[in-house]
Formats: C-alpha cells, sequence, structure tokens
C-alpha cells in the first residue's frame, strides 16, 4: 500500500533539500545490471563522485579501466576491454538523467510523479521506497525506485528500470558528501589507439 501523498511530497522534499544543500557527493558503488530478454546479471563496482554542476565521474574497478565520466556538458563513457570511448552530450544521454539530482541540476519533483513504500515491504528495512514515473515519457526508463535512509535522507540505492524491463541497480555504499573534489576527478583523456564514437 502507497504511502499517503502529503508523506510521500514530505519525504521527497526532504531528500531534495539534502542534495541541494551538497557541493559533492562519493561513494564506493556497486551497480547490477539485469538484462531481461537474456535473463543475464552482469556485476560491477568502483567509486562514483558528483560535484556540482553536473559533474560526474564513475570509476570502475570491475571491469577494471572503465569510466564514466561528465565534465558538466560531454558525457564520455569509457571501455578498457574494448579500447573504445563513446561521447555525447549529456542532455542525450539517459545516464545522468535519473540521477541529475545529485550534481544539482535536476528537480525530483519537477522529474517524477511518485509513490512511497515503506521500505521494510520493499526488502529495506530503515527506510523508504520512492518509485517515480518520468513525467516525460522516455527509452531510457519508465520507472526509477529510489531507496531513502530514513535517518539521513541520503539515497542509499537506486534502480532504474527500462522499457524492455532491463533493470540498473547502483547500491551506495557509505556515501560521503561535501568532501572536496579535484576538477581532474571530471577529465577523461582515453589512452593513445582508443577508438572515439560519436553519434
Amino acid at each position: 500500500q502507497a504511502a499517503p501523498a502529503a508523506e510521500t511530497a514530505a519525504t521527497v522534499d526532504k531528500v531534495q533539500a539534502f542534495y541541494d544543500s551538497t557541493t559533492s557527493f562519493m561513494s564506493p558503488f556497486t551497480q547490477e545490471f539485469f538484462v531481461k530478454s537474456h535473463n543475464i546479471r552482469k556485476e560491477s563496482k568502483g567509486k562514483v563522485t558528483f560535484a556540482k554542476p553536473g559533474k560526474m565521474a564513475w570509476d570502475y574497478e570491475d571491469p577494471a579501466g572503465n569510466r564514466v565520466v561528465s565534465d558538466g556538458s560531454i558525457l564520455k563513457v569509457y571501455e578498457a576491454a574494448n579500447k573504445q570511448m563513446f561521447e555525447q552530450n549529456v542532455d542525450k544521454s539517459q545516464y545522468p538523467a535519473a540521477l541529475s539530482f545529485l550534481t544539482g541540476t535536476g528537480k525530483l519533483g519537477d522529474s517524477f510523479t511518485f509513490l512511497m513504500y515503506p521500505g521494510a515491504a520493499m526488502n529495506f528495512p530503515g527506510g523508504k521506497v520512492l518509485v517515480g514515473t518520468p513525467k516525460q515519457a522516455n527509452a531510457a526508463y519508465t520507472k526509477v525506485l529510489f531507496y531513502v535512509d530514513e535517518a539521513s535522507s541520503h539515497v542509499r540505492r537506486a534502480l532504474i528500470v527500462d522499457a524492455q524491463g532491463n533493470r540498473n541497480r547502483f547500491d551506495f555504499v557509505e556515501p560521503k558528501v561535501n568532501v572536496p573534489v579535484d576538477d581532474g576527478t571530471f577529465k577523461l583523456v582515453p589512452p593513445a589507439g582508443t577508438q572515439i564514437i560519436k553519434p
């Protein structure tokens, strides 16, 4: 059973206020990507850094050397094993859209309509789960679930579901906020011989 609308709105406001008050967010993460059509799970992990405005860097330990970096305008995805780097404008990318509130570029309430459920019912004790439906339909995701820690209003897990039923889950392990971040974190110069792919 979903929570009353007023309670849901209050939680969304708390989460938004928490991230509005931060300048940076840094956390080890684990990622699980479930490909529905093939019933395959791919697991990876690393460290993620967000800084305002609109910057992010996902540094993977596994698969080693992979990076996803945005300086706020260009998103670069480097795949070490294939020696390839994909580049595109951030506003064309699905990647940051669901998590843009972490980088200070998006407001949760502007992007999604939310229902809220008690965490205990969703395998997330000590928190609440916000289930967001995007206000603007898109192929990249049809639902986004934010698992919110009751005590801190931190989002500890984000689950992105796309139109094919694939699920991309990120768990943030021991997140830290307002840590000084070196701007070099958001630069990505691939090794010589990398193939650059642009849309």
